[in-house]
């Protein structure tokens, strides 16, 4: 899992130090790597059951979501797919669900850490993952990977991404926290969990930097800090105590 989580650090490390073609390459190299750690984690920490629930909500549900979003406009808005990020499949790139699966499964063990209760985990997990996309979305975007047909209202300083999308990746990450806290089985923290915990972690601080210094986005790495790191945050001195 250590291994796994060097080599993710490492491509997006060197992200920001590259253009064009290579970019798009390394994007793809980190989801891929994302989803073995991820899917790898859930099936050697809790077995088969987890694994399973995790593909089948955030990896099938996150592809039929995109795909209705890309056939309606709902429910992120009207927008469209350039071809930088592989084989698509119903106008999606067969690596956007792969990376639902990749942050779903540290959002919600941080949550498990973070919060008591099923209701209250759900909903920390969800907004630490739709909070992810404050980074996510505005990059994207400025690569040309994606864009919306008619993106506002937009946040204040974060052109070409509407706030409808951000709501409805609240609304369909809360449903995805839900339907996994009742499959994955049960919701326990183990000691197993620090590479993800890691991962969740590097995230938060790694796109905070990457947005202020090195992709040029500081508004989005304002507001992204400002939000996921509401759901991130508390989970530092749980792991001191």
């Amino acid at each position: 899992m250590w291994f796994l989580l060097g080599g993710l650090v490492l491509a997006q490390v060197w992200y920001p130090l590259t253009t064009g073609d290579t970019r798009a390459g390394l994007t793809v190299a980190t989801v891929l790597i994302g989803v073995l750690l991820s899917v790898t984690h859930a099936l050697l920490s809790r077995g088969v059951r987890a694994a399973a629930a995790l593909i089948g909500t955030a990896m099938l549900g996150g592809f039929a979501v995109e795909a209705i979003g890309v056939a309606t406009g709902f429910p992120f808005g009207s927008y469209h797919y350039s071809g930088q990020l592989g084989p698509k499949l119903l106008g999606v790139p067969l690596i956007i669900p792969l990376a639902w699966t990749w942050m779903a499964w540290p959002a919600w063990l941080a949550a498990l850490r973070v919060a008591e209760g099923r209701a209250a985990r759900i909903v920390v997990a969800a907004v630490g993952l739709a909070a992810w996309d404050l980074f996510l979305d505005p990059q994207m975007v400025a690569e040309g990977y994606w864009r919306w047909h008619d993106p506002v209202p937009a946040l204040p300083g974060v052109p070409g991404v509407p706030i409808g999308n951000y709501l409805g990746w609240l609304g369909f990450a809360l449903l995805l926290m839900t339907a996994l806290s009742f499959a994955a089985g049960p919701a326990v923290a183990t000691p197993g969990d620090g590479p993800m915990l890691a991962l969740w972690l590097w995230t938060y601080f790694s796109s905070v930097l990457a947005h202020a210094v090195f992709l040029g986005l500081p508004a989005s790495a304002m507001w992204g800090g400002v939000l996921m790191g509401a759901a991130v945050l508390p989970l530092l001195p749980r792991l001191r105590a």
